[in-house]
């Protein structure tokens, strides 16, 4: 970490405590963005939490060279606490995209035994609906707990996919995102996340990889990519805590297979933090524009 970096994280902390809409560097430019890197901003839901006014922590993602947001508050038609159109609008003045979203409806355990999705799907209807209005590309299932038959497992898939077909026909994608845990096996039979990838529409149901979770569940994410080629439209880049701090992850063979993987998207997602939370994210943000592996872009 270079001193000009770190004292350039310290001056994004002050200009959240002051909600700055400019925040520079040592020398008085504002900081450059040289990577198309999405956050999500769970990685700063200590802020959010403490009341940190969302424009002005839009802002300082916005200037520490972050281009676009994905959400994890949709609740009650609105993104923390805003219309989708209100949060629309306060991303893209910050100069950053709307890119996805985490959210979900489980199944009761009536809808699981009866396979009939018919209260759930009409959930979905106005959860897309919403996510259209906001100006989401994605859609993600943020978690499933291990499924306590395949019976229920290929429910659960039925179910994705009758999703997945509501996103497409409204111009959006949906996608799940993984744990850990997906990579136990359910009634000792099927490995959850192959089964999944396996019977889940590739037309209508991405997955969004995250790559530490992948690691921890003691997988290689270069093998899935190989096995399951295209399916990764987005992968989330995770570390212990700030990406590329632990060395347990092999970012360098990630990133140079990203193009088997299909993936058009990173988005970093920094669960736990070795410094304060802005500071934190900022040098996540750092090691992968520094990183020669990253490539500028991964859209079309």
């Amino acid at each position: 970490m270079k001193l000009t970096k770190i004292f350039l994280s310290s001056v994004f902390v002050l200009a959240l405590s002051s909600c700055g809409n400019a925040v520079t560097s040592a020398d008085g430019t504002a900081s450059q963005k040289k990577k198309d890197v999405a956050v999500q901003l769970y990685s700063v839901r200590d802020e959010i939490n403490k009341g940190t006014d969302l424009a002005c922590l839009l802002d300082t993602l916005a200037h520490m060279g972050y281009t676009a947001v994905e959400a994890a508050n949709y609740d009650n038609g609105k993104f923390y606490g805003k219309t989708p159109e209100e949060f629309k609008a306060l991303v893209e003045k910050s100069g950053m995209k709307v890119l996805s979203s985490h959210t979900t409806r489980g199944l009761t355990d009536q809808e699981l035994a009866s396979h009939d999705f018919t209260e759930a799907l009409k959930w979905w209807d106005k959860c897309i609906a919403d996510h259209k209005a906001a100006g989401m590309t994605y859609i993600v299932t943020p978690w499933l707990s291990v499924p306590k038959t395949v019976k229920d497992l290929q429910t659960y898939c039925d179910y994705f996919n009758e999703i997945g077909k509501r996103c497409t026909a409204a111009g959006l994608k949906y996608g799940y995102h993984n744990h850990n845990h997906e990579f136990q096996k359910v009634e000792d039979k099927e490995v959850m996340y192959d089964y999944m990838l396996q019977h889940t529409n590739p037309g209508d149901v991405f997955f969004e990889m995250d790559v530490y979770w992948v690691v921890r569940g003691q997988n290689s994410p270069v093998d899935y990519f190989n096995k399951y080629p295209g399916r990764f439209t987005v992968l989330h880049i995770k570390d212990h805590r700030e990406i590329g701090q632990s060395g347990m992850v092999g970012f360098d063979a990630i990133f140079k297979n990203a193009a088997t993987a299909g993936v058009r998207h990173i988005v970093a997602e920094i669960e736990n933090y070795s410094c304060p939370v802005i500071e934190s994210v900022a040098q996540s943000l750092e090691y992968l524009e520094e990183a020669p592996f990253v490539k500028a872009s991964y859209a079309e």
